[in-house]
């Protein structure tokens, strides 16, 4: 039985917070128990748990006497979070140089030259796919799990604004060569440029962001 329910609740986790990545449930909308209950065939103290695990993720916030809604990220603490990634993501960068085999190279470089022929033929949602799949697999060649999840905490709580940015024009022009320049430094397994040059990227996310905020100069 105790198998049947912790499998239910994360069944309720994970579908809760894929509608939430997706923009299904959008910022401040309420998320009512019984509505996600008869959704998710599940027991009401399985969404309820399920509330609190992924409050404690950030990705919903509980109101007093009102129950539970996506949480909103300003764009403040988009930036916030985007500096914080900076400092993990380039020691991730690090370690995966220190790791990289010729077969993980391989893959890295494809990725670049997909990201290259997403950007050449103005498929800005599939460059933005590769470049989830790119962050993602230096990461898993890392080997830092502590750092990799964080870091997939900090994506799901910005993933609204890391859209925006995804959607600025000429973005995907600034940031394909800040990730071939990751992607080379990683994979000659050089771990000091790979750090800077996915700080590099970063920090040109920060500034990016500053941009999509319409009370910017």
């Amino acid at each position: 039985m105790a198998t049947i329910v912790g499998a239910a609740l994360s069944d309720v986790v994970a579908g809760i917070r894929e509608a939430i990545l997706s923009g299904e449930f959008v910022p401040n909308q309420r998320l009512i128990e019984a509505d996600l209950s008869e959704r998710f065939a599940a027991g009401r103290a399985a969404v309820r748990a399920a509330l609190l695990e992924l409050a404690n993720e950030g990705l919903i916030e509980r109101v007093q006497n009102r129950g539970a809604r996506v949480r909103a990220v300003s764009l403040a603490e988009a930036v916030e979070i985007t500096e914080v990634r900076m400092v993990i993501e380039g020691l991730c960068a690090a370690k995966a140089a220190e790791r990289i085999t010729g077969g993980d190279a391989a893959e890295l470089r494809r990725i670049g030259e997909e990201m290259g022929a997403a950007v050449a033929s103005g498929d800005v949602l599939g460059y933005s796919r590769l470049n989830e799949l790119l962050h993602r697999r230096i990461r898993e060649i890392s080997g830092q799990r502590t750092a990799a999840e964080v870091l997939e905490r900090l994506r799901a709580q910005n993933v609204r604004h890391q859209f925006r940015l995804a959607m600025q024009p000429g973005r995907p022009q600034v940031s394909l060569p800040e990730h071939l320049e990751i992607i080379e430094a990683v994979c000659g397994g050089d771990p000091e440029a790979a750090e800077r040059a996915a700080r590099a990227h970063l920090r040109s996310v920060i500034e990016a962001l500053a941009r999509t905020d319409p009370a910017a100069p």
